[in-house]
């Protein structure tokens, strides 16, 4: 009998640069792949009642699964796809195909690691092993100079101690063939949104950019923004713009389901400094790697304080209320100050944001209203395309201050970061509708405008700001 290995596909959704498969392509004779829709990520709610995936995600991962799938068939194979939960599903599969092995890549975070734990649990029973490998980091943490559990708190030195020191692992290769499922094995319908219970997603034209899941699509926009457009040389000084598909990678809803590799795009990275330009822009590309690597780092080393209302430093955040009314008004970008309205009409309606968008909002949340962090991290989770606990909570520790990084007070002036960053009022125009026809210069000051102007503006029922917009012009 052949020796079977089962490969349990997780925020994976790749060949290239895939551990779990190369493993399994080593140590195996027959290989199952496998990707389970996990009933609880598509159906449970978070502590505040935010459905746990929402709609863009759902459907970005759909697109995913069937690219992958799609991908396995090329090279002889095919995915199988189930409903339900992991632990109860592998297990069974494993006992019925007699698989000496699952393997998986190894999540950290407290949800991930429970099914995780649960799947072993069940397999030791049955006499087979759970073998788990990496492939969400740039760096492989054996390759550090320091154990996880030593990891400097700051970026500053994280960064100091690797960026010119620890290698980064040549990605592996995607398989050219893998060998076809026993003909027994029924591989499964990929689920609709519908089917997972969600509504149609339509076509929102205000959107600069469609995302969809996938491999093909991950490595067509990395081809697309380093040697097609050359954008990598700019990405510096165009990162914070709030327009256009190109102001930055937006490499991240891909990273986020391990579509794309962190370690292939390094590798194209620094080919594109030796062919074409080495410069600020590349390297603040890699730098944006770098944060996604420590935020991990932290996830692993702090465990679930990174979730707390304390964060990794246990502070108390007594001023900080479980405050609806407040959240709600945020939350559906109605705060009446248009810089954070428009943002917050964005993420709803297409489930992205730009960074500068983000630590703006979240900023306006923390500071400006005293509502718990916590609200709107979980928020987030649920809306953002490319959702991940460890960057997306990391983020939150970040701007409420408790987290490892030691400047506690960050304090955005909503008004002047406005006026840096969309200095026309067109980005605020095309979410905030109500304020379409407010000139240039009133744009961010609509608690200015007087009722004749409202009404020459057509500003309508455009909320009046629930804190007061003055404070920030100085």
């Amino acid at each position: 009998m052949n020796r079977c290995a089962i490969v349990w596909f997780r925020q994976d959704l790749r060949l290239h640069d895939n551990e779990a498969l190369s493993t399994a392509l080593r140590m195996g004779e027959d290989i199952l792949p496998v990707y389970i829709f996990d009933e609880r990520i598509f159906q449970d709610e978070t502590r505040f009642g935010f459905r746990k995936t929402g709609k863009f995600r759902a459907q970005f991962i759909i697109e995913s699964v069937l690219d992958l799938r799609e991908n396995l068939r090329k090279i002889g194979s095919d995915l199988i796809v189930r409903l339900g939960q992991p632990e109860e599903i592998l297990s069974e599969l494993a006992r019925e195909h007699k698989a000496s092995w699952v393997i998986c890549n190894r999540e950290r975070t407290q949800e991930e690691v429970m099914v995780q734990d649960a799947l072993e649990t069940r397999l030791w029973g049955f006499g087979i092993e759970l073998i788990y490998t990496r492939g969400k980091m740039l760096y492989h943490t054996q390759d550090l100079p320091l154990p996880v559990q030593h990891t400097p708190d700051f970026f500053f030195q994280f960064r100091k101690e690797n960026e010119n020191i620890t290698p980064v692992r040549e990605p592996i290769l995607a398989p050219s063939a893998i060998p076809p499922l026993p003909a027994n094995l029924e591989p499964g319908e990929v689920p609709s949104l519908e089917r997972l219970g969600y509504e149609p997603i339509l076509y929102n034209e205000q959107a600069d950019m469609i995302f969809k899941g996938g491999e093909t699509v991950a490595l067509q926009r990395l081809k697309y923004y380093l040697w097609e457009k050359n954008l990598a040389s700019t990405y510096k000084e165009t990162r914070n713009e709030l327009f256009g598909s190109d102001n930055s990678s937006r490499f991240s809803p891909w990273l986020a389901q391990g579509c794309l590799s962190p370690k292939l795009i390094y590798q194209e990275l620094k080919k594109y400094e030796k062919e074409r330009v080495s410069n600020e822009s590349t390297y603040w590309l890699f730098f944006e790697l770098l944060w996604r690597d420590f935020f991990r780092l932290m996830g692993k080393k702090h465990g679930n304080k990174i979730f707390l209302k304390g964060g990794v430093q246990s502070k108390s955040q007594k001023h900080l209320k479980n405050n609806r009314e407040l959240f709600s008004i945020w939350a559906e970008g109605k705060t009446g100050v248009p810089f954070i309205d428009a943002n917050m009409r964005q993420l709803n309606a297409v489930g992205w944001m730009s960074n500068r968008g983000r630590m703006n909002v979240a900023s306006f949340l923390v500071r400006e209203l005293k509502v718990n962090w916590q609200m709107g991290a979980e928020y987030f989770e649920s809306l953002l395309l490319d959702y991940d606990p460890c960057s997306n909570w990391g983020n939150w520790n970040y701007v409420a201050g408790v987290g490892s990084d030691p400047r506690e007070d960050r304090v955005f002036n909503i008004l002047t970061q406005a006026k840096t960053y969309d200095p026309q009022g067109d980005f605020v125009r095309t979410w905030c509708h109500e304020l379409a026809n407010v000139p240039p210069d009133k744009i961010h000051r609509p608690d200015l405008l007087t009722a004749s102007e409202r009404n020459e503006y057509g500003v309508g029922d455009y909320p009046k700001a629930i804190v007061k917009i003055e404070k920030w012009a100085v």
